[in-house]
C-alpha cells in the first residue's frame, strides 16, 4: 500500500515526500487506517518498523483537521522511556512536520533545564519527552496537560523494565478522560502488564501485533560464531581485517566495564571508537553519536541503553560482542542495522559463559541463527596487547598514609590490675 492511497493532507504529503516514504510498513499500513479513524491502537512493534512514522502522521493529521487559535497548552503528548529516543523521534517529527505549522518541543534531562522551561512557557502544540523532566515541569504549573487531544506512549515494556511505570501512570491521570482524547501506544510486545495498562487509560483499543520473527530484519544477514571468551577480540580483529565494508559499527556489549575495555583495546590498534554507557553524560552522548552518524567515529562499543531507541542510518554491522540475556534485546540490538530499505549485517560471538542464552534468543526470533565455528585464518592474534584491565583503586588509610605502610597504633591500654610499664622484676 502506497502512502497516495491514504487520506492525508498536502501539509502531511509533502513531509512524507520529504521522507522519501513511498510504500508502508505492515505496521503503517495496519495502524495508520485505525488511527486516521479516530480509533485507540495497541501496537505490537519493534525499533525499525517505521512506528514511529506511524504515529507521528496521525497526529499531526488529527491536529491539523482540528486547528485551534492558542497554543499555549499543548495538544499533543509523545511520552518515550529514553533520551535517545525523544531526540529520534523529534528529528522524524522535524522532516515529517516540516510543512505543518506545529511547534514541537523535546523535554529530557542532563540539558536545557531553563530553556526547555522557557519553551513550554512561551507554548507549544507537541511535547515529546521522558517522564521524570516532564513531571518536574508539571509540578511547577509551568504548562497544563487538560487540553491534550493525542497521546502516545512509545516502547511501553521499557516503561516498566526501567521502572518508568508510576511516572508513566501519574502523567495519565493529568489528561483529559480517556474518552475525550485519542490514545495510542507501542511495545515490542503487548504482554499482560501493557496490557492491563491499556485497558486501563485508554477507550477500547484496537490491537495491531507485528509478530517478532518478521521485525528480526528480513535484510539483516545474521551469523553467529561458537568461539572462547580468550579468542574473541582476535576474532574481532580478524573480521574487520576481513571486511572492508565494516564502516560504521555497533558493537554491544553487556557491562559498562568490558564495553570501557574494549574500546580502549581498539584504539589502541588504531581504530576510532568510542563507549556509548548509561552513565555518559546527555551533552556527551548526544555528540557521540553525532560523530558517529558523520563518520568520524566508527566503532561504537555501547550497553544495551543504546539498543533501544537509537535511529542511525548505514550502520553496516551489528556485533554482539557480548550475547545478550534478554531474548529481546537480541532483535533491539540487531534492529540498529538495516533500516529504511538498507542490508545490514549482525555478527554474534557465543562463548563459553554466554552460548547458554543462544536456545532462548533462537525460540524468541522463531529461527535458528547461523552459525559457525571460525576458522584459522578468521583469527588475527597480532593486535596491541598493551591495555590492562583496570582495577578499582585501593582507598588510602587516613592521615595520609600510604598503602604499603602500617598506620600508626595506639598504645594499648592495661587492664584492670595489670601493671602499667615495664616490669620491675
Amino acid at each position: 500500500m502506497k502512502f497516495t492511497e491514504l487520506k492525508l493532507s498536502e501539509q502531511v504529503m509533502s513531509g512524507i515526500e520529504d521522507a522519501g516514504f513511498i510504500e508502508l510498513t505492515p505496521v503503517q499500513e495496519e495502524a495508520i487506517p485505525l488511527a486516521l479513524s479516530g480509533k485507540d491502537v495497541a501496537a505490537q512493534a519493534q525499533t525499525g518498523t517505521g512506528k514511529t512514522a506511524a504515529f507521528l502522521i496521525a497526529l499531526f493529521t488529527r491536529l491539523l483537521d482540528s486547528p485551534k487559535p492558542s497554543r499555549r497548552n499543548p495538544r499533543a503528548l509523545i511520552l518515550a522511556p529514553t533520551r535517545e529516543l525523544v531526540v529520534q523521534i523529534c528529528a522524524d517529527a522535524e522532516t515529517l512536520g516540516s510543512h505543518c505549522p506545529l511547534k514541537v518541543q523535546p523535554i529530557f534531562g542532563g540539558v536545557d533545564y531553563d530553556k526547555q522551561r522557557q519553551a513550554l512557557k512561551d507554548g507549544v502544540d507537541v511535547i515529546v519527552a521522558t517522564p521524570g523532566r516532564l513531571i518536574d515541569y508539571y509540578k511547577q504549573k509551568v504548562f497544563s496537560l487538560r487540553q491534550v487531544e493525542v497521546m502516545v506512549v512509545d516502547e511501553a515494556d521499557r516503561m516498566f523494565d526501567m521502572g518508568f511505570i508510576k511516572d508513566l501512570r501519574y502523567i495519565l491521570r493529568q489528561l483529559p478522560p480517556y474518552n475525550k482524547r485519542q490514545t495510542m501506544l507501542f511495545s515490542a510486545t503487548l504482554s499482560q502488564r501493557v496490557m492491563e495498562l491499556a485497558y486501563e487509560f485508554m477507550d477500547l483499543p484496537e490491537k495491531v501485533r507485528i509478530a517478532p520473527e518478521q521485525v528480526t530484519a528480513e535484510r539483516v544477514e545474521q551469523i553467529l560464531y561458537h568461539v572462547s571468551r580468550r579468542e574473541k577480540f582476535a576474532l574481532l580483529m580478524g573480521l574487520i581485517r576481513q571486511d572492508a565494508e565494516m564502516t560504521r559499527v555497533l558493537t554491544f556489549v553487556n557491562t559498562k566495564r568490558e564495553a570501557e575495555y574494549l574500546s580502549e583495546r581498539l584504539k589502541a590498534n588504531d581504530y576510532k571508537a568510542a563507549v556509548l554507557s548509561g552513565d555518559i553524560p546527555q551533552r556527551k552522548r548526544m555528540r557521540l553519536l553525532d560523530e558517529f552518524k558523520a563518520g568520524r567515529l566508527n566503532y561504537l562499543v555501547a550497553t544495551d541503553v543504546a539498543s533501544r531507541g537509537l535511529h542511525i542510518d548505514d550502520v553496516t554491522h551489528v556485533i554482539n560482542y557480548d550475547l545478550p540475556q534478554d531474548s529481546e534485546d537480541y532483535v533491539h540490538r540487531i534492529g540498529r542495522t538495516a533500516r529504511a530499505g538498507a542490508g545490514g549485517k549482525a555478527i554474534s560471538f557465543a562463548d563459553e559463559d554466554m552460548v547458554f542464552h543462544l536456545p532462548d534468543i533462537e525460540e524468541y526470533i522463531g529461527r535458528k541463527i547461523p552459525s559457525r565455528f571460525p576458522e584459522d585464518e578468521d583469527f588475527f592474534w597480532d593486535y596491541k596487547r598493551s591495555v590492562p584491565r583496570k582495577k578499582a583503586p585501593v582507598p588510602e588509610k587516613s592521615g595520609g598514609q600510604g598503602r604499603n605502610r602500617r598506620p600508626h597504633r595506639r598504645p594499648r591500654r592495661p587492664k584492670s590490675g595489670e601493671q602499667k610499664g615495664p616490669s620491675k622484676r
